[in-house]
């Protein structure tokens, strides 16, 4: 097109058309008159212009069929923007339909698509003309039509559905009195998600192959743009599921008291929970995305073979270590995992840890007090608790036992050397009454007091436990003389047992208690300990 011209159309050539016309009336007009002077137009000129009215006349229908189709052109153009820049479906699907309906003159128009959860077809989109709802009687379309779409990937064109062949055992098409329909379905990758239907039940030949040239483009846009949705909407979904997930996970690492640290196959740390920052004593934001090696060197250091052991067995591994933090030590635990894949492939590395200092710190205090307390009260120190200053009623065996009375350690004995051999005796006295799961009450000199089924130590049994400790102690009274080489000519120790009621409870007062009976059985125990008979 030359500079400053614009297009012609074909109502420029009918109108030329005319112009050319109405000079061939006018030139036969004067030719009439000049003729009674003896002139006359050449002939040549009337046969010129009949062939450029009659050209004009064969090219102008041309014209207006190629503007149409420029048109439609343009429009398919207007609709792939459309819906190539919006992933709302609804928008896209309903823009599409507004110009299909515009453009091929049809009265309805529907989209269908197919549920993949139930396989069948679902209106997605019902348009009638002037951007009217059908009502729920219009909303009827030939199924017959549809289906047949559906089954050859095909459009179905009838430009008068009442007298086709093909459908006259569709009792939809003379249930409905259908007339012009045009289905094209939605094709993707070979597999049909649904169909664009429009249909006229007025006129005949409304649609015809340029209209279903247009629906096929149509058509194949606005199944690209369903497909763009549904993978758009699928990802959202997947998205919003990581993001749950995620959100879970942080939730779950945040909450765990264990600390957790991930790396990936290049020992770079990809995970590192709230407890892991508050064990190593290092923020989240100068861990992650660091090498492992580089930003925890004390961590890395203990766990340098294990890291080793790991990555050459594939297997887990767990160690205890003292590490240096800063100022303090700490008792940490560690137990490394492999990070698989499914095909079984290391990714990488995971490192629970549990801070026990604390821990051991109350396990070393336990062991201190349980060389001064009995082992079933520190074990039972809630349920004494609970006993408060009141005491209990209880049938209970008390045992009483002098290990070795004071005037029968040598005179020459220094104070630390006395006290030394008395805990050989105290010790093989304890050892037994614990045995037979007696609970020592009190230590009083080179004197033990012990409690059978008190609320430390139940057992239905408990004289008889009482007797066995006692048997036990006196055995191993006798394997210690040996061990000292001495041989007295009577034993050294003094038992006492007696079965009875006796109150347990706490004595002492509000802030510092001890666990004890009182009672007469406690008493005459103690009398019968004091005052052994030898047996003859």
């Amino acid at each position: 097109m030359a500079n400053g011209a614009y297009p012609v159309t074909s109502e420029d050539l009918t109108r030329l058309g005319r112009v050319i016309h109405n000079l061939t009336q006018q030139l036969r007009q004067l030719d009439q008159i000049i003729r009674k002077r003896a002139f006359n137009i050449d002939p040549d000129v009337f046969h010129r212009l009949e062939t450029i009215f009659m050209e004009l006349e064969r090219i102008a229908p041309r014209v207006s069929e190629q503007s149409n189709e420029l048109e439609q052109l343009r429009t398919l153009v207007d609709i792939t923007g459309i819906v190539n820049s919006s992933l709302d479906l609804d928008v896209a699907l309903q823009s599409v339909m507004n110009t299909v309906l515009s453009l091929t003159g049809a009265q309805r128009g529907y989209i269908m698509l197919r549920n993949s959860a139930t396989d069948t077809l679902e209106v997605r989109l019902a348009h009638g003309m002037d951007d009217e709802e059908p009502d729920e009687d219009t909303l009827s379309v030939s199924q017959s039509i549809v289906e047949e779409a559906l089954r050859t990937g095909e459009p179905v064109l009838t430009t008068n559905a009442q007298h086709d062949p093909r459908f006259q055992d569709a009792r939809s098409v003379f249930g409905f009195s259908l007339r012009s329909i045009l289905c094209v379905p939605l094709v993707y990758k070979g597999e049909p998600r649904g169909v664009v239907y429009v249909d006229n039940r007025v006129k005949d030949g409304i649609f015809g192959k340029k209209e279903m040239q247009l629906l096929t483009a149509v058509a194949s846009q606005a199944t690209l743009a369903i497909e763009n949705a549904r993978l758009f909407e699928q990802a959202r979904s997947t998205l919003y599921e990581i993001t749950q997930i995620k959100t879970l996970l942080d939730n779950i690492l945040a909450s765990i008291v264990s600390g957790v640290l991930t790396t990936d196959a290049d020992d770079l740390i990809t995970v590192y929970n709230t407890s892991a920052e508050q064990i190593f004593g290092v923020p989240e934001a100068q861990i992650v995305g660091q090498y492992f090696d580089q930003s925890l060197p004390e961590i890395h250091a203990q766990l340098r073979e294990a890291w080793q052991e790991i990555r050459a067995e594939y297997r887990s591994v767990t160690l205890e270590s003292e590490v240096a933090l800063g100022a303090r030590v700490r008792s940490l635990n560690f137990k490394l995992s492999p990070l698989r894949d499914e095909a079984d492939l290391m990714h990488g590395i995971a490192l629970v840890v549990d801070d026990q200092t604390e821990l051991k710190r109350r396990d070393r205090m336990l062991q201190a007090v349980r060389r001064y307390l009995p082992p079933a009260m520190v074990d039972n120190i809630r349920s004494i608790e609970r006993i408060g200053l009141a005491g209990e009623r209880r049938e209970i065996s008390v045992l009483f036992v002098e290990t070795r009375p004071f005037d029968t350690f040598p005179a020459s004995l220094k104070a630390g050397e006395l006290m030394q051999l008395l805990n050989l005796y105290m010790t093989v006295g304890t050892e037994a009454i614990h045995r037979r799961a007696g609970v020592i009450d009190k230590y009083v000199g080179s004197e033990i007091m012990a409690l059978f089924n008190s609320q430390l130590n139940p057992s239905p049994t408990h004289a008889w436990d009482a007797v066995r400790a006692a048997i036990d102690m006196a055995l191993d009274f006798q394997d210690l003389y040996t061990q000292l080489g001495e041989t007295p000519r009577l034993p050294y120790y003094r038992i006492g047992i007696h079965s009875g009621e006796a109150t347990l409870g706490n004595v002492g007062s509000t802030h510092r208690r001890e666990f004890s009976a009182i009672g007469d059985t406690v008493n005459l125990t103690k009398r019968l300990q004091e005052t052994p008979q030898l047996a003859s």
